[in-house]
């Protein structure tokens, strides 16, 4: 199983629990534990995750990190962690500062289980930054985390390769939050960079306002169709071409096909559920103008749900008995998950050899 679908199992468990992990020992067990093992750590190995960690800092005995990942008996990462509930602070990280310092570690994360903050000493040499320069929370999992995450797992942890990521991440997030600002208010240096290059007269204010407000809806256009374009040249790359039906709508991709983020996140979500059953690859998208579905073994004859998201408003999500479906209203994504005993029923329909020997 990849780290994105046990990721997404995780992210149900965060949904589903979340009310009852309110102290800092649920939101360990249920939720940093298990994100450890998904990242390929042996949590039971007290050689390698080390629960607990003590290491007397000056005047400080006796404090504890909650958790030390180790290697060769050597510190590399320091994980504190607080209840679910909790709202990560700066404040909170005290303890690993002064680990950080005293110990070989070059990685700190802070955690709730649900938010997660990367630190590392991209500033000072030894010294914890103040700022993190990688974070994310399970609630809002974007496929780039993921490609992150990847690189602090077990099979390709490399501490200086992280350390000089750590760095470029973080230039990237300060460039990020600058980007963002201009697109949603666009400053006057950049309208006039911008400006002179298509207009001829004289920049007045006038000119100025009114290049303002294009330069806005401009960005925004831009960025969809980019994102929209992106999305769509990646499907039709993977998708085979279409199978026969028996009189059912084709499930292929077709011109004018916009696949969704949020189609992305439902496909995500069933590829999580159907996963105790069968391998997740078996577990196919293809999308078409009325609906998207969702495929075991990339057949048309073989649909496991379809998301009917194409509403502006309301969305449903349709689930099959034989050839029979039956749409649910869906008020949000993680609605997908109650539905699960269908998903499990349809998938032990469609594949007879399911649960048994």
């Amino acid at each position: 199983m990849d780290l994105a679908v046990k990721l997404a199992e995780l992210q149900k468990r965060s949904v589903e629990h979340r009310e009852v992990l309110l102290t800092e020992e649920a939101a360990k067990t249920a939720l940093v534990m298990p994100f450890l093992q998904a990242l390929g750590y042996d949590v039971f190995n007290p050689a390698e995750v080390v629960p607990e960690f003590t290491a007397d800092v000056g005047t400080k005995k006796g404090e504890k990190v909650d958790y030390a990942i180790c290697k060769s008996g050597s510190v590399d990462v320091l994980i504190e962690c607080k209840p679910a509930a909790s709202e990560l602070n700066v404040r909170h990280a005290s303890q690993l500062f002064r680990y950080f310092t005293a110990t070989d570690a070059r990685l700190a994360v802070l955690t709730n289980g649900v938010n997660y903050q990367f630190f590392s000493d991209v500033e000072k040499p030894n010294i914890m930054d103040e700022r993190p320069f990688f974070s994310f929370s399970m609630d809002a999992l974007k496929p780039t985390d993921v490609k992150t995450l990847e690189k602090f797992g077990k099979a390709s942890f490399d501490i200086e390769k992280i350390v000089q990521e750590a760095g470029n991440l973080k230039v990237q997030s300060l460039l990020r939050k600058e980007l963002e600002r201009e697109f949603a208010e666009p400053s006057e240096g950049l309208v006039e960079l911008l400006a002179r290059r298509v207009h001829d007269g004289r920049l007045t204010p006038a000119v100025k306002e009114n290049f303002t407000k294009m330069l806005v809806s401009t960005i925004s256009a831009l960025v969809r169709d980019l994102v929209n374009e992106r999305l769509s040249s990646a499907l039709n790359a993977a998708a085979p071409a279409p199978v026969e039906s028996g009189g059912e709508e084709p499930a292929a991709a077709e011109d004018g096909v916009v696949t969704t983020p949020e189609e992305i996140s439902g496909f995500h979500i069933v590829q999580a559920i159907a996963s105790r059953l069968v391998d997740p690859k078996r577990v196919i998208l293809r999308d078409a103008k009325s609906y998207c579905a969702i495929l075991l073994d990339d057949n048309n004859r073989k649909t496991i749900a379809r998301m009917w998201f194409n509403a502006a408003t309301v969305k449903y999500f349709g689930t099959f008995s034989g050839k029979d479906e039956t749409r649910h209203h869906l008020p949000e994504l993680t609605a997908i998950y109650q539905l699960a005993p269908m998903i499990d029923a349809r998938l032990k329909e469609l594949d007879g050899t399911i649960g048994k020997e």
